[in-house]
């Protein structure tokens, strides 16, 4: 028997699953919702929120205004404007959608509902990110080779191979555990830490990776009179586009990381200490 822990200031974290083993806890009582500390602590949840999905939209407007606007446009030709999907795709997939993915769990008005489609859209997000993280980093290496470019001799190509590698491990440690009928509990319980700690350290490498790789561009494509453009160091508006980018990149991962980390915002899973409906088994079982 663990021993209590401190009252939940969400109502929902106090759901019990059902007896049949469903994931599914009982709808919460009117008066529940009307604790002014769990109403506040869900409306402060709601905030971060929503400066999340207002911060993943600016990065992804951001990064392709910054590639439309100031380095071409895009092709999938070898050229440079092939080069220019590499961090569109990076900061959509290995940022924004890893992000989004990450909090879903935390969404207070999923709780009383079953778990098993929030597992499935879980999965496909990052599922969808890890595609679009593998295509972005298929343009950079296609561009190097087609140029005669070495590929990963920066800190930042190591940074960003390795959250990329990192990222698919995950995925595939994460499925196997805890969607495939056939893991053990104990396996289960002893994944579970590390993956959510992985995750974690996956989306700061990502954020890592994201940044460098903006100023390495800056750095190279901004060299003044050498290739008709203004240097960095005076602060073109191509550098204000992209230093934004940066700074709403960072902004968006310590919001994510906020979320993740207030564990009042986690969603109650005592239940799966004991019974356990994977994806693969009807939740019924």
């Amino acid at each position: 028997m663990q021993a209590a822990g401190p009252p939940s200031r969400f109502p929902l974290q106090q759901l019990n699953a059902a007896a049949s083993g469903s994931e599914i806890g009982p709808r919460p009582q009117k008066d529940e919702f009307s604790d002014p500390s769990s109403m506040r602590s869900m409306m402060i949840f709601y905030l971060f929120y929503f400066l999340c999905l207002c911060l993943s939209v600016a990065c992804v407007v951001c990064v392709c205004v910054w590639n439309s606007q100031w380095r071409g446009g895009f092709a999938w030709d070898g050229s440079s404007r092939e080069f220019n999907w590499h961090p569109v795709l990076m900061v959509t997939g290995l940022v924004v959608l890893y992000g989004n993915g990450a909090v879903l769990y935390r969404i207070p008005l999923t709780w009383a509902h079953s778990k098993l489609p929030w597992k499935i859209l879980h999965a496909a997000l990052m599922f969808l990110s890890l595609i679009l993280s593998i295509v972005g980093l298929c343009a950079v290496f296609n561009v190097h080779n087609a140029g005669n470019i070495p590929n990963l001799y920066s800190l930042h190509s190591w940074i960003g191979i390795a959250a990329t590698a990192l990222f698919a491990f995950q995925w595939v440690a994460g499925f196997a555990g805890f969607l495939l009928p056939w893991t053990p509990l104990s396996m289960r319980k002893l994944l579970k830490p590390v993956h959510v700690w992985l995750g974690g350290s996956i989306l700061i490498l990502s954020i890592a990776a994201s940044i460098s790789g903006i100023n390495e561009k800056l750095f190279f494509v901004l060299k003044g009179t050498t290739n008709g453009t203004q240097p960095y160091s005076s602060l073109p508006p191509e550098a204000v586009v992209a230093n934004s980018l940066g700074v709403l990149i960072v902004a968006f991962g310590l919001i994510v990381l906020k979320i993740l980390s207030t564990s009042e915002w986690q969603r109650p899973d005592g239940s799966e200490d004991r019974t356990y409906a994977p994806l693969l088994r009807d939740e019924s079982d």
